[in-house]
């Protein structure tokens, strides 16, 4: 996937300086890289902090004084029930902390920035028209992916856009607003505990075709996006947690994801699935169809088919959601994690053998039951073996399935058993376990050693991809290297051998990240 977009910001940050005390904007006048501005700190009795995304600098020496809250205060408008200003016509935030009396005692001035190109990585999703709900941290840019998606939907796709502006942060203070928001036409709220009651009038009175929503967090705003849904309008929103799994947990905001309830199962149903007779299901179809996770500006986490996910989740399994990653060079890498196969006699059961020792011969066939075939046939390629993948299993030398089917049967077993063909279970549906198994039984090799080696990446890889910072293995010999190398390729990540015998070692980093010993040789 190539960028539509080049990425460009504006952030109007003269207007901001302009509202504080002259000590203090010439204090901030003189950084070197106001662009990377997050706040500007003042409480009384302490000195002004400007803080940026790792590090904070002290302004003056000197406390603020009750005078400086008071001139910062003279020049906003006024401050809403949820204690927020603005500066008229930018998407600069002034929030409030206020004493037990009420009078204001400290100030966060927050910088607020347009950033027009950002949607590119989804560009896909607005085209079919998909109800999207965005979910992550505070500050990690939720308002800012909404706002761009609302310029686009309105400017590109010449939709009729309203958005339901709460404290706001989306088209910013005043009545006329930020022309971030494109054509988009904005719907400002008196109270947030109103917000509800603005999103039905939106969809009742103005005829909408998209409606984009900052932070549903409490019940009436679950049911009127669900409302929202119902009557065929697109949603756009943001909802309070960072993942999936947290919004599932929330007994307020899982409606969004169609609600749960427990579900009493007859003994019939309950042997069936494995499972206790008392269940959690869910409820309703979900009201949005994806769900993203923005881990940051460059690198989301999509959940496609929300309906399946949820089920997914609510049996215990873990979903595979496609991970985006915009690289420096603007192009996008699309991560998907192979999908689990299911197996033909879905919630059957069958018997395990214990493992059996497979004569060791080249093209020994595999029939995958359970097993990702993705996964088995990349296994296969990265132990360079001749095994072959098979479609059935009467055609297969041998039957790979997982530990967890150990205690169940089957007609379709027990008769492969009767036809003498081995059935080998592993522990778990991972690439490191699959090659094992081939090392094990196929090519009579010893994994321990590469098992930990890629164990060891396999974490490493997690921590990359979670926190964006290069991590650097053991020292491992060139044949294990290699194998470190094409597990972290198949993850998108890039990687390096650094070091000099016998302490040489692979280093992994981000996508789009350099390194200065990229031009050694990989081994």
């Amino acid at each position: 996937m190539e960028r539509t977009h080049t990425i460009h910001i504006t952030d109007d940050l003269e207007q901001l300086l302009d509202i504080l005390p002259q000590t203090l904007k010439s204090a901030l006048a003189s950084l070197s890289h106001l662009e990377t501005l997050i706040e500007v700190v003042l409480d009384f009795g302490r000195p002004p902090e400007a803080r940026f995304p790792k590090e904070f600098h002290i302004l003056s020496r000197e406390c603020i004084a009750r005078e400086d809250i008071s001139y910062v205060v003279s020049r906003l408008g006024a401050f809403g029930k949820d204690n927020r200003a603005g500066i008229e016509r930018t998407l600069h935030r002034i929030s409030a902390i206020r004493n037990r009396t009420g009078d204001i005692v400290g100030l966060t001035c927050r910088v607020g920035r347009a950033v027009y190109g950002t949607i590119d990585i989804i560009n896909d999703l607005l085209e079919k028209d998909r109800n999207i709900l965005f979910l992550g941290r505070p500050g990690v840019g939720k308002t800012t992916m909404l706002r761009e998606m609302a310029r686009v939907l309105s400017d590109v796709h010449n939709k009729r856009v309203i958005i339901v502006d709460t404290s706001n942060e989306i088209a910013g203070d005043g009545d006329i607003p930020h022309p971030g928001i494109g054509k988009s036409r904005r719907m400002q709220v008196t109270s947030p505990d109103l917000q509800h009651s603005v999103m039905i009038e939106a969809v009742e009175n103005h005829m909408p075709e998209v409606i984009v929503v900052d932070e549903i967090g409490v019940q009436e705003e679950t049911y009127a996006a669900r409302t929202i849904a119902e009557r065929g309008v697109q949603l756009i929103a943001t909802a309070h947690g960072n993942t999936l799994e947290n919004l599932l947990l929330n007994p307020t905001l899982s409606d969004l994801l169609g609600g749960i309830h427990a579900v009493t199962l007859s003994d019939e149903e309950a042997k069936k699935r494995g499972t206790q007779k008392t269940v959690l299901e869910r409820k309703a179809p979900p009201t949005f169809d994806t769900v993203i996770e923005i881990k940051d500006r460059d690198m989301l986490v999509v959940h496609h088919s929300l309906d399946e996910v949820v089920d997914q989740l609510l049996r215990g399994k873990s979903p595979n959601p496609e991970v985006r990653v915009r690289r420096e060079d603007g192009e996008i890498d699309v991560i998907t994690a192979p999908p689990e196969l299911e197996s033909e006699e879905n919630g059957s059961s069958f018997v395990v053998h214990p493992r059996t020792l497979i004569a060791r011969k080249d093209n020994v066939k595999i029939f995958p039951y359970g097993v990702s075939r993705n996964r088995l046939e990349k296994a296969i390629t990265n132990v360079n073996s001749t095994a072959k993948v098979v479609r059935t299993w009467d055609t297969a030398d041998v039957i790979l399935t997982l530990k967890n089917q150990e205690k169940k049967e089957s007609r379709k077993f027990r008769a492969a058993i009767y036809q003498g063909i081995p059935i080998v279970s592993i522990r778990s549906n991972t690439i490191v376990q699959i090659e094992n198994f081939l090392k094990e039984y196929i090519n009579g090799r010893e994994p321990r050693e590469e098992e930990e080696a890629l164990r060891e990446a396999k974490k490493a890889i997690e921590y990359v991809i979670r926190e964006r910072k290069p991590v650097e293995l053991a020292p491992q010999k060139s044949s294990i290297r290699r194998l470190q190398h094409t597990l972290i390729e198949d993850h998108k990540l890039g990687s390096t051998s650094i070091g000099d015998e016998p302490h040489r070692r692979v280093k992994i980093h981000h996508p789009g990240e350099t390194s200065r010993d990229e031009k050694n040789h990989r081994n």
